[in-house]
């Protein structure tokens, strides 16, 4: 528990409260399904591309990422340097092209709905099976969030965890309800500033800003902690373990939540302002983050008292015994920032899959806008509650948990989204091979071990759902004349659209 916990009680309901009230806000303005799920295509560069930033990395930001740095030292620079060269390319690449190309389709609004549009599928075939791997892989996803808010709860206030993790669910699932889409973009954009600053501030507090003493340190201790080439024993690293933390690059092009905020950017002339913020946002934070971890290990180990049996708590550990409490309050919600950013807009897709791709185009094709709003924020406190049940054991990781829904999006969507992009021959035959294939091989790969079954199963799923793609959509007879001209028109559309 950390000491003098009133007054940081007192932050983390200052906090809150704010939050809340930009929730409430948001809510006034929120009058369709357009403006619930995409904030009415709004955002200008600075929230699209730290509600991007802020919505991707969630609590493994704060938690996940130190607690590997921590216990692997700078072998999770693969890591955190395959994520930065995901996040670059995912705005380079798609972020202008799906927001075009989503609005001329008749405004498609999520994910599943923009695939049934760009090939014409009346079937709803295609709708629903991407539909039902958003909810699956978010469930998980969400859960990860939740065991963060616990793990985040249970230090500060001494609760028992699962007391904590329901006190996390409360506090996210309130203001997504009010708000919506503006809602979690608004308070986005305030919770990714607190985290990079709490990321970079941190470390450099705590060693007092000298990195040649750190540097010093980690190498008196064990020099296998500043390589990157060996772990943290001195044993080479495989190809596969370099290759399966890179690999992590790979899922940014298939994450619902993340390219959310390209259809709700503004305008396309704001997409490369939107670029080099989040680039230089998530360079930052990520920096700060594997700091954190390695300043960890030295200042554990110069304090014989100090306790961790979970090195995911290393940032909360720092900032207890280094500040004073009212400031231990403002970096700790910075950890709750990172949990409810993510959560919530996890949330938000979820529910969207829910209203749009299930309750409107399978039960209730004639709702009306307030209905389907109505239906989202019924299912953002249903898919709150079965992502509580999943995060209830308190020996879930919250790296873990990212780890397997990050994959399971990346291989399900990121090829079939990325050629249909690009590739004016893809149908909708191709489409729905690519997702099943994604998606199933992520789902089993996950139970095999040793051997190749230890490459990170986002690797083969993007391979084998490109090979899908490519190969169904060429023995199917390639894109009909109706969608190879609109393939066509969007390419015309993207050259002239602001």
């Amino acid at each position: 528990m950390i000491e003098n916990s009133f007054a940081v009680s007192a932050t983390f309901v200052a906090y809150l409260a704010l939050m809340l009230a930009i929730g409430v806000y948001a809510y006034k303005r929120t009058s369709n399904s357009e403006d619930y799920f995409l904030g009415g295509r709004s955002l200008g560069p600075w929230p699209a591309a730290l509600s991007a930033g802020a919505s991707d990395m969630s609590g493994w930001l704060l938690l996940g990422l130190p607690g590997y740095a921590y216990a692997a030292g700078m072998e999770s620079l693969w890591l955190a340097g395959g994520l930065l060269l995901g996040t670059w390319l995912n705005w380079l690449i798609c972020a202008k092209r799906l927001r075009t190309y989503s609005i001329e389709v008749d405004n498609a609004l999520t994910l599943p709905e923009f695939f049934a549009r760009r090939f014409d599928d009346n079937s709803k075939l295609l709708q629903t099976i991407s539909a039902f791997f958003i909810l699956l892989f978010f469930l998980f996803y969400t859960s990860s969030g939740l065991v963060a808010g616990g793990k985040l709860f249970e230090t500060v206030f001494g609760l028992d965890y699962q007391i904590a993790v329901i006190i996390g669910t409360v506090c996210v699932v309130s203001y997504t309800l009010f708000g919506g889409f503006l809602a979690v973009s608004w308070t986005d954009l305030v919770q990714g500033l607190l985290m990079s600053a709490a990321l970079v501030y941190v470390p450099l507090a705590v060693m007092d800003g000298s990195f040649a003493d750190l540097s010093a340190g980690l190498t008196a201790k064990n020099p296998e902690l500043l390589t990157i080439w060996n772990d943290v024993k001195g044993q080479p690293l495989t190809t596969i373990s370099i290759v399966s933390l890179a690999a992590w690059g790979l899922g940014y092009f298939g994450q619902p939540h993340i390219l959310a905020r390209f259809k709700a950017t503004r305008s396309n002339k704001d997409i490369g302002t939107a670029r080099r913020i989040a680039v230089t946002w998530t360079a930052l934070s990520m920096f700060g983050a594997m700091l954190i971890g390695l300043v960890g290990i030295l200042y554990v180990d110069g304090h014989p008292g100090t306790v961790l049996e979970d090195s995911e708590k290393i940032f909360m550990v720092l900032v207890n015994a280094a500040f004073h409490p009212v400031i231990a309050g403002i970096l700790l919600a910075a950890i709750l920032a990172a949990i409810m950013s993510t959560a919530d807009s996890q949330l938000l897709v979820s529910s969207s899959a829910l209203a749009e791709d299930f309750y409107k185009q399978v039960f209730r094709p004639d709702a009306t806008n307030e209905q389907v709003v109505m239906m989202g924020r019924i299912a953002v406190v249903a898919l709150s509650l079965v992502a509580l049940a999943l995060a209830m054991n308190p020996d879930s990781t919250v790296l873990g948990l990212v780890s397997y829904a990050w994959a399971g999006f990346g291989a399900a969507f990121g090829p079939a989204l990325l050629l249909s992009l690009f590739w004016k021959e893809m149908n909708r035959n191709g489409a729905l091979a690519g997702i099943l294939t994604g998606g199933i091989t992520v789902v089993v790969w996950k139970q095999l071990t040793g051997g190749i079954f230890d490459l990170y199963e986002i690797v083969p799923g993007f391979i084998l759902a490109t090979l899908a793609v490519v190969i169904v959509s060429m023995l199917t007879g390639g894109a009909s004349d109706k969608v190879r001209a609109r393939f066509n028109s969007y390419e015309k559309q993207l050259e002239t659209m602001d």
